[in-house]
């Protein structure tokens, strides 16, 4: 792995769309008794859920701990690849490189700094510094060049068309407990610079409650260029709804990098689900880490789903709103074998499948 001092743009490199072809995903396995309930134990089972629907797909690699390396591997399918890595958290979306490519199909990765969505005054946890080394880890495992990123961002911040379209939110990459020294102007050229976009649509916050400050793919996601799916709610009372219709104003106003108008298929959220006695008694208490508190509104969305290569994996809360959802999100993507998960147990940890899984894109010789 060479760690390159020129820019992506100059070297002709740009970020794909996830709903591209993919070389392998990417996963990190949960094990923290502060964040997760029950020791981590139905996170794990849902990880492991995850992890081998994609394998029906595509290759799929787990870093995990060596206190958990035995169990992680016991509990996963004799075709993953199960690889020991040390980190602090499991949001591989977050902590891991942004992967480019160029148009002969190389790929290398844009490694940001990453502080836990916050750093010490409003992060999620500390320490951090093990997470901000995994894209380089993944880099170096893989042998693939490397860029260092200039902003402290998050992949879950950010999506793409693959044609020059960048979605993302103001509450999250201009939040000063990130990048509190620069504009819209700055971050624009960076996006530029770093993954190859040549249009930025600034979406003003994300999901009510979603603990990462905002992150796009909460709220909303490209399903091919042109076409974006936006969690939606009808109840005025609900304060996702002014989130919703502020975010589809903005969305219908604007275009894409060719300057096409965007359609927009909206995606009735499931209702609110809350933590309960049961869950935080077990989680651990520790300095540093957020608790989880009886009663906080969990960030559940539709729209948090993964791209793998001839399918689609799609979070479900054995919700009422989950059959009308599916429905939608197949109609959008005709071409794609719908996969949904019950990933309730998720939601609890701040995040869902999306989060916890990172596409590598395939690189042709």
């Amino acid at each position: 792995m060479r760690t390159l001092k020129s820019t992506p743009l100059t070297d002709g490199y740009h970020m794909p769309a996830e709903f591209g072809p993919h070389h392998q995903s990417w996963m990190l396995w949960p094990e923290r008794t502060d964040i997760w309930p029950h020791g981590g134990k139905p996170a794990q089972t849902v990880f492991a859920e995850i992890a081998s629907a994609i394998a029906q797909f595509e290759a799929v690699t787990v870093g995990v701990s060596s206190r958990q390396y035995q169990n992680a591997r016991a509990r996963l399918p004799p075709s993953v690849r199960v690889v020991e890595v040390s980190y602090n958290g499991c949001w591989i979306r977050d902590t891991g490189p942004v992967f480019i490519s160029n148009d002969r199909g190389h790929v290398r990765g844009v490694d940001w700094e990453f502080n836990a969505w916050g750093g010490l005054k409003e992060g999620l946890y500390f320490p951090w510094d093990l997470d901000n080394l995994i894209a380089q880890k993944i880099l170096d495992l893989e042998n693939i060049d490397r860029y260092a990123g200039p902003l402290i961002m998050e992949g879950g911040g950010i999506n793409v068309d693959g044609e020059g379209t960048l979605l993302t939110t103001e509450s999250c990459i201009l939040n000063p407990n990130r990048n509190a020294d620069i504009d819209i102007s700055t971050a624009e050229q960076t996006f530029s610079d770093f993954l190859g976009v040549k249009k930025i649509i600034w979406l003003k916050r994300g999901l009510y409650l979603d603990e990462t400050g905002g992150h796009i793919d909460n709220l909303c996601s490209f399903v091919r260029p042109g076409v974006v799916l936006l969690t939606w709610t009808t109840d005025s009372s609900d304060p996702q709804y002014e989130i919703s219709q502020e975010a589809y104003e903005l969305l219908a106003s604007t275009t894409d990098a060719h300057g096409k108008p965007l359609k927009i298929i909206k995606i009735q959220q499931p209702q609110p689900i809350y933590i309960e006695q049961t869950d935080s008694a077990s989680v651990d208490s520790i300095p540093g880490t957020v608790p989880r508190i009886v009663g906080a509104r969990l960030p559940a969305s539709y729209i948090n789903f993964y791209f793998v290569n001839g399918g689609l994996l799609v979070p479900i809360f054995r919700d009422a709103a989950d059959s009308g959802a599916l429905r939608a999100i197949s109609d959008a993507v005709p071409d794609k074998k719908i996969v949904p998960i019950n990933t309730k147990a998720l939601l609890f940890g701040g995040g869902n499948i999306h989060c916890n899984v990172l596409q590598q894109p395939l690189a042709k010789n």
